[in-house]
């Protein structure tokens, strides 16, 4: 079995930050109760409305339902998947989370959710995402689609309003889950979320992208309009939607297309529409539609505005292999639309195949950086295809004083002092004593500015999200040490764990201990879970009745929980 730290090993640095190793004492005796209450309850409310997949699934991917899985268990049964599986905490910034799906690593939130949001959390926890996620990577069409779409995710282009809802959803998740917050303060963290929600920002495309992540990974059907099964990880790991959602009277069916894209979706709140799928070749399909006009296959001038428009880092490929790393502040275009120039403001790198080139950090390109795009007039091929020994041919070497005019009536002039290759390719022009100037005269590199790095490439042909090498800028901090279910416990509730433990114990010896049952019975203050445990396991009216009668008085959500459970108990297995 493959430990925890040698998968962490094995990851990119960037990455690294982000795993947290799973800790299996933290989990509570009351954490384990409700792992086995809900897994049993889902396994029988989804015994009709589940895809077959997810139950073959749940077997082959270490997916039990007695206890909480140890990481390592179901990392390795993954493996023989050709997937593996990390330990997260909670929320991770989107990208990261794809870049995972991408590398095809499930990362599974840690955390459990609490006894107070059995029926639904927002917050990501170990039930959606080794219950939820983990099964259908059985079927290999949609581990393949799962992973292009983490490739394709990774890739998009967020804007900040993306970056700041997810900021604010993850605080509310955290107000929600930790039991001692104030009414007021998981009120504020709601107007939070909602204030954002309501801006009119045009969505950006990683915001498309989530959505259909959304419609499809989280909260799709499969089949037919009038005769579908569930596959969406978030609606297997919900008691409450799994089922409601099979109401057509209540819930919307639509087919999927590329118009889910238009709906957006709120993670706090029931949906009042799904799409339904026809199968996962279906699902490839709308997925490609969408890549094949992301910026990051697209590529030219509109990406490179679109990238401005974002303001957040992006990095943009020249068809030469260079990779310029930033934050796009200016693109020329000629009169045709095709991009001359384009500038970065702050903090960029340069980098090829997502490696940064020496001396060509963050550090180096502290202000930004700027360069000609496109071809030079009496040179009949790409810049970049041209050797050494051709460039000195075009009077273009080291050490002298050279001039080019680019077809866009760009002039770079200046004394060349290095060319940067890789793989028979100039990647990097580096001029001293350098101007820079466009066909009006504009200026727009002085030589009073210093050196001056030219790329060399006559077309973008990708721009995507963040930077080409993470581990020499890093995109995101280091996770935040406030977790996302971080719920504190008081002595009282403490001192239940104790019946949590000797219930399981009787369990798991085959036995009832009389005493004990009636113990539990005479204690009015016991969690409901701990009697419907007792009477899971004694069959005693008297549990019965107290059970019955803490659901007619206790809130919506324990209501549904305590009266399914005793359904489930009352049919024939």
């Amino acid at each position: 079995m493959t430990s925890q730290q040698a998968v962490i090993d094995q990851l990119p640095a960037h990455l690294q930050p982000f795993v947290a190793v799973q800790d299996y004492a933290n989990y509570t005796p009351r954490d384990h109760a409700i792992w086995r209450f809900l897994l049993h309850q889902l396994r029988f409310s989804l015994r009709h409305s589940a895809h077959p997949t997810y139950f073959e699934g749940l077997t082959k991917t270490g997916i039990g339902t007695e206890a909480i899985p140890r990481i390592e268990e179901i990392n390795s049964c993954l493996t023989k998947l050709g997937w593996q599986a990390v330990a997260v905490d909670g929320f991770l910034p989107p990208a990261v989370f794809m870049e995972f799906q991408a590398r095809k690593i499930l990362a599974i939130a840690l955390n459990i959710r609490s006894f107070e949001h059995m029926l639904y959390t927002p917050a990501p926890d170990i039930i959606h995402e080794s219950a939820g996620h983990a099964p259908f990577l059985v079927d290999i069409d949609y581990a393949e689609f799962l992973q292009r779409f983490g490739e394709l995710g990774m890739q998009a282009i967020a804007n900040q309003h993306d970056m700041n809802i997810y900021e604010a959803v993850r605080q509310l998740s955290i107000v929600k889950e930790d039991g001692s917050s104030a009414a007021q303060d998981i009120d504020a963290a709601q107007s939070a979320v909602e204030a954002l929600q309501d801006m009119h920002v045009a969505p950006s495309e990683a915001n498309l992208l989530a959505r259909l992540h959304w419609w499809t990974v989280e909260y799709g059907l499969v089949g037919s309009i009038n005769n579908y099964t569930i596959y969406g990880a978030g609606l297997l790991s919900s008691l409450s939607e799994s089922q409601s959602c099979m109401d057509d009277r209540k819930v919307t069916k639509l087919p999927l297309t590329l118009n889910a894209l238009k709906t957006a979706y709120d993670i706090t709140a029931p949906q009042p529409q799904l799409f339904v799928t026809e199968s996962c070749r279906h699902l490839s399909q709308v997925l490609e539609e969408y890549g094949r006009h992301m910026c990051c296959q697209r590529g030219g001038a509109s990406a490179l505005e679109e990238a401005l428009e974002a303001a957040t880092v992006t990095t943009s490929e020249l068809n030469s292999g260079l990779q310029i790393a930033g934050k796009i502040s200016r693109v020329v275009t000629d009169p045709v639309g095709n991009a001359v120039y384009l500038n970065t403001q702050g903090p960029t790198q340069l980098a090829y195949q997502h490696t940064e080139l020496p001396g060509h950090g963050i550090e180096y390109h502290e202000l930004g950086f700027g360069s000609p795009i496109g071809r030079l007039r009496a040179m009949e091929r790409c810049l970049s295809n041209y050797t050494v020994d051709e460039l000195k041919r075009h009077h273009i070497e080291i050490d002298t004083d050279v001039t080019l005019n680019f077809l866009s009536g760009i002039c770079v002039s200046g004394r060349l002092v290095a060319i940067l290759r890789r793989n028979q390719r100039n990647l990097l022009f580096t001029f001293e004593q350098c101007t820079v100037s466009d066909i009006d005269g504009e200026v727009l590199f002085d030589p009073e500015w210093g050196v001056y790095d030219m790329a060399v490439g006559d077309a973008v042909i990708s721009v995507a999200g963040g930077s080409a090498d993470q581990s020499a800028y890093p995109m995101y901090d280091a996770p935040s040490t406030q977790v996302s279910a971080a719920s504190r416990v008081d002595g009282q509730t403490q001192a239940q764990f104790t019946w949590y433990s000797k219930l399981r114990k009787c369990r798991e010896s085959g036995s009832v201990d009389s005493t004990l049952i009636q113990e539990i019975t005479a204690q009015e203050s016991l969690d409901w879970l701990i009697k419907f445990e007792a009477f899971e396991l004694s069959n005693d009216k008297a549990l019965r009745n107290q059970l019955e009668e803490i659901s007619t008085h206790a809130g919506d959500d324990v209501a549904v929980l305590i009266n399914g459970g005793l359904k489930r108990l009352s049919e024939p297995s």
